[in-house]
This record gives structure tokens, C-alpha cells and sequence, in this order.
């Protein structure tokens, strides 16, 4: 039997709608604490409560995202938890990652679908004793893609391009580029991807990771490396 729409449809409707621009990247426990359980054994051991350590949030300045013809998704946290054990003692980690993450949209049959990416991964520092630890520089370029091609579907034929150095943060940082066939997520439409896989880089307590992927018929490398150019840094006061 048919039955009206309800207003939990129309919500439920709409979030479908918003997930074709709007799915943040998770970065899960790829940059976090795939490493910390040995390698933070003295802040861990030390203090009551859980250890928790916070990134910054890296963004692309407004004046240069005004004309790369990007515009702001969101800014989103990701925040990994795990128990370590340590000294015989169990105490609770948490570290906290920030991810913000723009597009550049493509519209088919009506609708409106994210078919360019860029993002700016920010992980913390953790320093012990005196060594900065970076879980996302012990990453390969290879690993780092994947966290951008959880945008598309149908992923294949990933080749490693050029590579060239650009200004990120203050820093020069080494950028791979790959080109990949994918899937737009949610149009069924199958295109050839290029990727930029930036070098994360050091920046007050943080480490920064630049990331992007689009549609080869876009011809983004120049847009791309201006946002990468673009980046600011704002630290966590309370971390």
C-alpha cells in the first residue's frame, strides 16, 4: 500500500542527496595510532586519563580558492581511540586529525556530483623525547593515494607519473603524480583520474598531508599546486 512521504523520507532523501558531495575522508587508523602504542610509551605511562593529542587545522586561503574554482566541503575531525598497554599499565590514546576537504562539482541530468578533490590532511606532532614522530611520512606515496581514491569507485590501473616540488607550508614539498581510471561516485560514469600526492610537511605541532584527484579532462595541475601553495595553518591552542 502507498504512503505519504514522511518527514523522516525527506530527511533521509536528503542526506542520500548530500552524500554525492558531502563524504568526508576518513582517514580511520591510516594516520594515527598505527604506531604509537611502542613509540609514545612515555607520555602514555605518564598522567591519568586518556592521553589525547590534537591537530591544528591546515586550509586553502580565500583569496587563492577564488580562483581555482574549488569551493569548501567541510571541515571535519577524525578522531582514533585505542587502549595501550604500557609499564603494565592499560591507559586509553586519543588522537585527533583534521581533514578539509574541498571540490569542484559536476552536474549530470540535474543533479550535482563531486567529481574534483582536494584536501589537506593535519595530523599532530607527538614528540618523545625530543624526536617529532609522523605516522603519515611513514606512509608510501602508494598508501597516501589511497586515502583520496575513497572519493571513486571502480578504481583501477593506477600508473606512477612525474613528480615535481612545490611550496607547502613554508617547505618544498615532493609531489608524485598518478593517473588512475574511476568512477565518479554515484553517476555510473567512468573517467580517467589524475592524482597529486604531496610529501606531508612539518609545521608547528602538526604534519600536513596535501592530496588531490580529478578528472584528467579537467587539466587541474596548475589549480591543484596553487591550493597547495595557498595552505594556512592554524594551530590547536589546547593541545
Amino acid at each position: 500500500m502507498d504512503r505519504d512521504p514522511t518527514a523522516d523520507d525527506a530527511e533521509h532523501r536528503a542526506a542520500s542527496d548530500a552524500i554525492t558531495r558531502r563524504r568526508a575522508l576518513a582517514v580511520g587508523g591510516a594516520v594515527g595510532l598505527a604506531s604509537l602504542a611502542g613509540c609514545t610509551a612515555l607520555d602514555v605511562a605518564t598522567g591519568e586519563g586518556p592521553a589525547e593529542f590534537a591537530a591544528g587545522t591546515a586550509t586553502v586561503a580565500d583569496a587563492t580558492l577564488s580562483e581555482s574554482g574549488y569551493e569548501l566541503n567541510e571541515v571535519s575531525d577524525d578522531v582514533i581511540a585505542r587502549e595501550v598497554e604500557v609499564a603494565g599499565r592499560t591507559r586509553e590514546v586519543r588522537v585527533t586529525n583534521t581533514v578539509a576537504e574541498y571540490d569542484k562539482a559536476v552536474e549530470l541530468f540535474g543533479e550535482r556530483y563531486q567529481a574534483a578533490v582536494f584536501a589537506a590532511v593535519t595530523t599532530p606532532q607527538i614528540e618523545v623525547l625530543g624526536r617529532a614522530l609522523n605516522p603519515i611520512a611513514e606512509m608510501g606515496t602508494r598508501e597516501r593515494a589511497d586515502l583520496i581514491l575513497r572519493r571513486y569507485e571502480g578504481v583501477g590501473d593506477l600508473e606512477r607519473g612525474s613528480e615535481y616540488s612545490t611550496e607547502v607550508l613554508g617547505s618544498d614539498a615532493a609531489v608524485v603524480v598518478y593517473a588512475a581510471d574511476g568512477e565518479i561516485a554515484g553517476t555510473g560514469a567512468t573517467t580517467e583520474l589524475e592524482l597529486h600526492i604531496g610529501e606531508p610537511v612539518g609545521v608547528n605541532d602538526d604534519f600536513v598531508l596535501p592530496l588531490a584527484a580529478y578528472p584528467a579532462a579537467f587539466s587541474d595541475g596548475e589549480n591543484v599546486r596553487r591550493m597547495m601553495n595557498g595552505l594556512e595553518h592554524e594551530p590547536n591552542e589546547g593541545s
